[in-house]
């Protein structure tokens, strides 16, 4: 109850940050399916909100590392909660530069593997989705950040296999025959995969954060 009392008047701002997250994880998951479904003008739409979310997270987190040492809260923590928050914030630079060299280089990926792109995509979202439920529970329900901890890796090692097996597909199959193309499909599922590492990451930091709390 300290610790929240401490911080009572940044939960809101916290809550706005992390909702930008969650905001962020669901436009990659949608830039994807619409990249994958050949919708551009939808593909094109979500590169516009994850550049927007990008900025209104920044300026959450800045203004939230103000308040912290311009008013002297919760000394004892506050590094851990810029840690977090900076650490939580790669998340979402992370989507924007994926969705961004989607749309840079605009890879051909056939038929055969664009429902695997897509159920990739759909783990990585779960494992954002659940880091921000592990980060939310972090200033309020503490006890209970663990589990969403162990969802998170559940699913980057869901992630992990599906990587795996899309590029298996890509150098196996005959529908792909050019290297170089099947260089580039490798490439892009390492790149959708690595959201839910970085998601991995954001919860490795925040189990030692409660550890700290709780001992």
């Amino acid at each position: 109850m300290k610790f929240l009392s401490k911080i009572g008047n940044l939960i809101g701002e916290l809550d706005s940050f992390w909702d930008l997250v969650s905001q962020s994880g669901l436009v990659f998951n949608s830039g994807i399916n619409n990249y994958m479904n050949g919708n551009s003008e939808r593909f094109k739409s979500d590169l516009e909100k994850i550049k927007k979310l990008e900025g209104k997270a920044d300026d959450v987190r800045r203004n939230i590392k103000y308040k912290l040492y311009s008013h002297m809260l919760i000394p004892e923590a506050r590094g851990d909660v810029l840690g977090l928050l900076e650490n939580s914030d790669d998340v979402i630079d992370s989507i924007k530069k994926v969705l961004y060299q989607f749309d840079i280089e605009k890879p051909e990926i056939p038929e055969i593997l664009k429902k695997e792109f897509n159920e990739l995509a759909k783990i990585c979202l779960k494992s954002v989705d659940d880091m921000v439920k592990a980060a939310r529970s972090f200033f309020r329900e503490i006890s209970m950040v663990n589990d969403y901890i162990n969802k998170v890796y559940y699913f980057e090692h869901e992630a992990d296999k599906l990587e795996e097996d899309l590029k298996r597909k890509a150098f196996s199959t005959n529908t792909v025959s050019d290297l170089s193309n099947k260089v580039q499909i490798r490439y892009f599922a390492e790149q959708v995969a690595m959201i839910s590492d970085e998601a991995e990451n954001v919860c490795d930091r925040l189990s030692i954060y409660a550890i700290k709390r709780m001992t």
